[in-house]
This record gives C-alpha cells, structure tokens and sequence, in this order.
C-alpha cells in the first residue's frame, strides 16, 4: 500500500509543536507590544494568524462530502436534519455549504432539541421557522412531533444528518437521528451521515443498561450510557440491528484523520456550543458525572450558571467529608475540592476527559452520597414527572432500591460490567475508525 504523502500529526506531538511555536513568537512580540495588548489580543490573536484551521488534517463528513464535489447528492431535494453545530472543519454551516452546492437543492431543514440555534432551554418545545440564512423552512422535531411526518418529506430524496453528538445515550440529538432513519425508512428515502468525533472519545465504554421499558426519546438506543461511538457508527448498528421499527438505505461519509484514542481536545476543531448547559469540549465528561442525577429534586448541580454540571451538592452534605469519599475512589483523571453555595454543599469536579477513571462510576457514587444525606432521600422528594425521567436516563428503577437497601457503589457498577462488555463485542462489527 502506498503511503500517504501527508501522515497526519500524532495530537501530543502536534500540540507540543504548536505551543512552542507560539511561544517562540510571543517572547518576540513581547519586546515590541505593550502589555496590555499581549495579555488581553495576543493569544487569541496567535491562534488566529497561525493557526486559523487548526484541525486541517481533520477531515469531518461534510468535508469529505465537500471534496468530492458532492457527488452523491447531485440532482437530489436534500432535507438536512442540522443545528448550530453543523460546520465543516472551517466553521462553516453546513446548511449554507448544500444551499450554494451546485446541483444540489435544499429543500428543507430539521431541527433537534435546542433549535436550530442551540439556544432554546432543555424540554422546551421548538417552533417552526423560516432560516434567515438560507431562506429554507426549518421544521421543528422537538415540538408536537419528534419524527418527520410524511408530509414534512413530500418531496425530499435524501435526508443528511449533519449535528455534533456529545457520546452520552440521554442526548437526545441521536435520539432524533435514530427516528429520522425510521422515517425515512417508512418513506423509502435515503439517509446519509455526515460523520463527527465523539468529544469523549472512541474507547470509554461504561455506565448501565436500559431496560426495554424505559427505552424513550432520552434513551432510545439500547446502549451503554457511554457508547465510544460515533453517530455515523451508531447509526450503522441501529440500521442494521434493526433498532427501529424501519431501516433505511444508509449512506455513512466517515471523517479521515480521527482515531478511537482522540477527545475533543485533541481533534484541533473549535468546539461549538452544542447546548446552553454544553459550553466547552469537556463538557460531555461533566454532563456523564451529574447529568443522570440532574433531574432528581434537592440536588445543584450548576446547570444554569457559569459551570454546568460541575458540581455536585445537596443539603445536610459535610462538603469536606463528601470530597474525601469520592477522592477515595481513586478514579484517574477526576479530582474534586469541598463546594459550599446557596444553601448546598458537596464537591466541585474536575475532570480530565483523557483519565481512565470510570465517570458512570463517579456519577453512582455522587448520587449515593447525595441521597444517603438527603432527608427525606431524593426519590421521596422528586414529584413523579422528574422520577419519571430519571428512571428514563438512568435506564432502570431498580436504583431507588439498591440504595435504600445499602447496596455499595461497587456492587452496582459491577452488575453493569456483563452488558458493558457484551456491547463492546457487539459493536466491533460496526465501527469505521
């Protein structure tokens, strides 16, 4: 096999280089800007200039897509099923690129939870709109439907999904991806993926199971917690293990230059928001630690202000003997410190995607010590619609009993490690990268 004439950069290596070419030319700089303008421009002003496509030998979907003129999408009414984080690795909007395609016709867009502009709160039903920037009617599936109808795809030949997922099953943007497929399996329409990193990585794999009964719009795919899969991955294996109650023609256009060992960090891509509550690349990891729990009443967990999901505190808490508890799991690449705020106290995280540590395992043990403190316990205080969707999350109610009746931490997340590991070997079929 020939070589390629440009192997991509080991991450490690290629970051070390750019931040000691950066450096290089800051200490230059420094003999000839003031102060001020080299502490407050000059970073974000390096990163610009130097490195104004820092992930070009990160090649997304629509990249690909792009480069081949898009071929497959010639002559065809594309609905692209999109929102904010929908860009090519240059940043720019993928419903703008297939507007301007030649011989390609936008036809329509549809939009996820959150709204075509990441903006709307969690829960909140999104309206239907007009795109100002392409002038394409965006339907809403995040409203009195969460599945194109029949009469949303008159027309449409192809739909695209082209949104950046976080790797967690209770984001509901696969969810969407996963009824989009069965419509347009219902309609004999084709489904195409424009493929994206999962921000956590191609290897964690952990967290527990949902039972058949609990399957729903935050948990539609019967997976892991943590899957380790890309959505074009994911969308192969719930087509072809039949996961829905139709399947699809499917189209996967895989990225070039991502590997199963790379995080976010380590793609060189500008991350995007994807969320109100998802502001930065590591926010996947926060949102695994307390995003099951979140919905339980009693607990803060910062989702609302500056740092979503990074705390973790209830009432009744010894702030300093709780951080040693969950210190004490030893859990590579988690560190936390004792938190005190408006009444609740607990720990704040922090949390290096790269660890090892098991973060489902964090998230059992954050809940257990929260609920054992809590008088009465969380699922006395939660109203049943937000019991409702934590069974929902979570994937099970066996939960409420295991902790009432003692059941340890470890026990539990043990119990989860025969499906984990029965799902990694299913997988392996399925992967591209």
């Amino acid at each position: 096999m020939k070589p390629s004439l440009k192997p991509p950069l080991k991450s490690s290596l290629k970051s070390s280089l750019k931040s000691s070419l950066k450096s290089f030319i800051s200490g230059l700089l420094r003999k000839v800007l003031r102060p001020g303008l080299l502490l407050h421009g000059l970073p974000l002003l390096l990163s610009l200039v130097l490195f104004p496509h820092s992930g070009a030998a990160m090649e997304l979907g629509i990249d690909r897509l792009e480069s081949r003129g898009f071929d497959s999408l010639k002559g065809k009414r594309v609905g692209l099923i999109t929102n904010q984080t929908g860009v090519n690795s240059a940043g720019r909007k993928t419903r703008e690129i297939l507007a301007k395609a030649s011989g390609v016709k936008l036809a329509a867009l549809f939009t996820p939870e959150h709204g075509l502009d990441g903006k709307e709160l969690a829960g909140k039903y999104v309206a239907n709109r007009k795109d100002p920037l392409t002038g394409v009617l965006a339907h809403s599936l995040y409203g009195p439907t969460r599945k194109p109808t029949p009469e949303m795809l008159k027309g449409i030949d192809v739909l695209v999904y082209d949104m950046q997922d976080i790797g967690v099953r209770s984001y509901t943007y696969v969810s969407t991806m996963a009824r989009c497929m069965e419509a347009a399996g219902e309609c004999g329409i084709e489904f195409m993926v424009l493929d994206r990193p999962n921000p956590l990585g191609g290897m964690r794999v952990e967290g527990p199971p949902v039972e058949p009964q609990w399957i729903s719009f935050v948990g539609q795919l019967p997976v892991p917690y943590v899957h380790g899969m890309t959505c074009g991955e994911l969308a192969r294996m719930l087509n072809e293990r039949k996961w829905m109650a139709a399947q699809c023609k499917l189209t996967v256009v895989k990225m070039q230059g991502w590997d199963r060992s790379m995080v976010w960090a380590d793609t060189g891509l500008p991350w995007i928001k994807t969320s109100p509550n998802i502001p930065r690349p590591d926010s996947p990891a926060y949102y695994v630690a307390t995003g099951i729990a979140g919905s339980l009443a009693g607990l803060e967990t910062g989702v609302g202000g500056p740092t979503p999901f990074e705390i973790c505190a209830g009432k009744g808490i010894n702030p300093e003997a709780f951080s040693n508890t969950i210190r004490n799991l030893k859990l590579d690449g988690v560190q936390v410190r004792p938190y005190s705020g408006d009444g609740f106290c607990g720990c704040r995280l922090s949390i290096d995607p790269k660890g090892k540590g098991d973060l489902c395992v964090l998230a059992l043990a954050l809940l257990a010590e929260t609920n054992r403190a809590a008088k009465p316990d969380l699922f006395t205080k939660s109203p049943p619609d937000k019991l409702d969707i934590f069974w929902k999350v979570y994937g099970s109610n066996t939960i409420r009993d295991q902790l009432r009746r003692g059941v340890s931490v470890q026990t539990i997340a043990q119990n989860w490690k025969p499906g984990v590991e029965k799902f990694r070997d299913e997988r392996k079929s399925y992967l591209f990268y």
